[in-house]
C-alpha cells in the first residue's frame, strides 16, 4: 500500500457467503476515515485496490481466499482485439454520450436487465431507491455513459470520472441484444478516457474462476494488482 495510506483506519465486515465463488466466504475491509471520501483520495485508493459502493470505500479482505484482483487498462497502450474490432464495426451506427443524470427511461431498462440476467443476485428485485444508494456518491463526479441505437437507449454505464483515470462502476443494458453490450460499454469508456487524456480505466475486480468476469482480461494492455504491485 502507498505510504500515504499506511495509517488510515480500516474496519472489517463479518464473513458471509461469497457472491461469486460457491462454497467460499467473503468479507471486506472498509476505509473508516471520512477524509478518504474525496475524489483525490479515492483515486489514490483505487490505485491500491479499493472500490466503492455508494459512499462506502472497500476492498476484499477474505480469510482464506485471494481470488479477487483489481484490474485496470492502460489507456495509452490499449489495442483493440480482433473480436473487439468486429464488435465496433457492427456498431458503427451506435452513439454514446456522458450525462450527469440518467434518461427518464433508465429504470425500465435496468429492471429488464436485472430480471433477465441477475434474478439470483443481490440487486433483485430491482428498486430505484436501492440502485441510487448503490450508484450515487456526493463527493465524486459520477457520470452516466448512455448508448443509443437509432435514438433508442440500449445501455447505461455508470462511470466515476477522476483526474487521471476513470472507473467503470456498473453497467446495465437491453438483455434482448445478442451483441456484447457490456464489452461495448467498456470500449466506449476507453474511448472517452483516450479523448480526455486519462491514464487508466479501472474495471473492478477480476476473478479467474468466475466466467462472468473473464471479458475483462480481453482488454489489452491491462494490469492486475497482485500482492499490492501492479503487474502486466
Amino acid at each position: 500500500m502507498s505510504s500515504d495510506l499506511q495509517h488510515i483506519r480500516i474496519g472489517l465486515t463479518d464473513n458471509h457467503p461469497c457472491s461469486y465463488l460457491k462454497d467460499k466466504q467473503e468479507r471486506v475491509a472498509v476505509a473508516l476515515d471520512p477524509s478518504m471520501q474525496s475524489a483525490e483520495n479515492y483515486e489514490l485508493l483505487l490505485a491500491n485496490g479499493f472500490r466503492r459502493s455508494g459512499s462506502t470505500i472497500y476492498k476484499p479482505h477474505c480469510d482464506s481466499c485471494s481470488a479477487c484482483e483489481a484490474l485496470r487498462v492502460s489507456i495509452p497502450d490499449f489495442v483493440l482485439s480482433k473480436s473487439q474490432k468486429r464488435l465496433r464495426n457492427k456498431t458503427r451506427h451506435y452513439e454514446w454520450t456522458l450525462k450527469p443524470h440518467m434518461d427518464e427511461g433508465w429504470f425500465e431498462l435496468y429492471s429488464r436487465y436485472i430480471e433477465a440476467r441477475h434474478r439470483g443476485g443481490t440487486m433483485y428485485p430491482p428498486k430505484q431507491d436501492e440502485f441510487a444508494k448503490f450508484a450515487q456518491c456526493d463527493w465524486l463526479n459520477t457520470q452516466y455513459l448512455h448508448i443509443y441505437e437509432n435514438d433508442k437507449l440500449i445501455a447505461i454505464a455508470v462511470t466515476d470520472v477522476l483526474t487521471h483515470s476513470a472507473s467503470a462502476f456498473y453497467t446495465f443494458y437491453d438483455p434482448d441484444y445478442e451483441l456484447s453490450l457490456g464489452t461495448l460499454a467498456v470500449l466506449f469508456q476507453l474511448e472517452y478516457c483516450r479523448n480526455e487524456g486519462k491514464k487508466w480505466l479501472y474495471l473492478g475486480y477480476q476473478i479467474d474462476e468466475c466466467p462472468a468476469m473473464n471479458y475483462k482480461v480481453r482488454f489489452q494492455r491491462h494490469q492486475r494488482l497482485v500482492n499490492q504491485r501492479w503487474q502486466g
